[in-house]
């Protein structure tokens, strides 16, 4: 296993560079320039009140962003800074990258971390709970209302949610937007602060998860029907075993290598965050962040977290293969490696 987990990590390197070549080549092909943002762009394309300081501190932008020389150039410049681990200043407000992204890192990472808990806490038994009761009524059910709330857009619910539940002419029971209240203080007890947040992101939270575990329980029911239908686990109620034990004991480990599957692409989301989730109620993560830089070509901010997403993404899949020989220890990667 350490021999395999070594030259996995070593893959890593020729990964990430093809990876943020592909990402530094498409962010700088799109369409705008930053520059010309940044001092002013006219609807017919030309600078606003077009000068001759307009045009020097354009030049001047270019020159400092090394936006004037080759994109070959430029990818080579970035990659000299990523080694010594500087990520560069942002293109809006010239504050280095790395803080920003440590600025809003917290609130994504909670966000994210409660809902990976809530969504894999819902799924696990309510699969369990569809794959014994194959075919009823219960099942159905389930299974209708599950796709359901997969079918439905996150940006409709959201909208919904915040026009029915934070509005006074209907429903208000959370606030519209924002991570505290106005009045937030720091001399309030932790109970209090706790409390304040949580009233704040309950319904952010609620819309961020339930396609997670919409998606999730029916990956957990199908696996868990194949489990339950190997000859060890007959075996095993032939000989008398309660049906909890056969579940809880036998079954339950086996199904859950699919879902452990899906965790490669868990890691990635504790830094990228729900761009839509954020923007609706108005949530300062990591989702806000990278929207603004897209809109902005802050190019930066935008290669950043194009790296640490592509990074969680190659750990999560390594975290995957490892927990794979951890649930079933049948799985043995030293004999891959030989």
């Amino acid at each position: 296993m350490g021999k395999y987990v070594l030259q996995r990590t070593l893959l890593f390197i020729p990964t990430l560079f093809f990876i943020t070549l592909l990402s530094f080549g498409i962010s700088r092909l799109a369409p705008g320039d930053p520059a010309a943002l940044k001092v002013g762009v006219t609807a017919e394309g030309g600078i606003a009140g077009r000068t001759g300081l307009n045009e020097r501190t354009l030049e001047l932008l270019r020159k400092q962003w090394h936006l004037d020389k080759p994109i070959w150039q430029q990818y080579l410049l970035w990659l000299r800074d990523l080694i010594r681990l500087d990520f560069g200043r942002s293109f809006q407000d010239n504050r280095p990258v790395l803080e920003k992204v440590v600025e809003r890192l917290p609130i994504t990472l909670a966000m994210n971390v409660m809902a990976v808990l809530l969504a894999y806490g819902i799924a696990i038994p309510l699969g369990i709970f569809s794959a014994k009761r194959s075919g009823s009524f219960a099942d159905r059910l389930v299974a209708f209302l599950l796709f359901a709330l997969y079918s439905l857009p996150t940006f409709w619910v959201g909208m919904l949610a915040m026009t029915f539940l934070c509005n006074p002419e209907y429903l208000a029971l959370f606030p519209t937007g924002g991570i505290r209240s106005l009045f937030h203080s720091e001399q309030w007890s932790l109970g209090r602060r706790l409390l304040d947040y949580a009233w704040h992101l309950t319904l952010p939270m609620m819309v961020y998860t339930y396609s997670s575990f919409a998606f999730i329980s029916r990956q957990m029911r199908s696996a868990m029907l194949e489990v339950l239908r190997q000859d060890y686990i007959r075996t095993a109620y032939a000989k008398g075993l309660p049906g909890r034990v056969v579940i809880w004991r036998h079954a339950l480990r086996n199904s859950l290598i699919p879902i452990v599957t899906l965790l490669a692409g868990v890691l990635p989301a504790l830094v990228g965050g729900s761009v839509i989730v954020e923007t609706i109620f108005s949530i300062p993560g990591m989702g806000e962040l990278s929207f603004r830089a897209l809109v902005a070509r802050d190019y930066p901010v935008i290669m950043a977290l194009f790296t640490f997403s592509a990074l969680l993404t190659l750990v999560g899949i390594l975290l995957s293969d490892i927990l794979y020989a951890v649930i079933d220890p049948r799985i043995s990667f030293a004999r891959r490696v030989q």
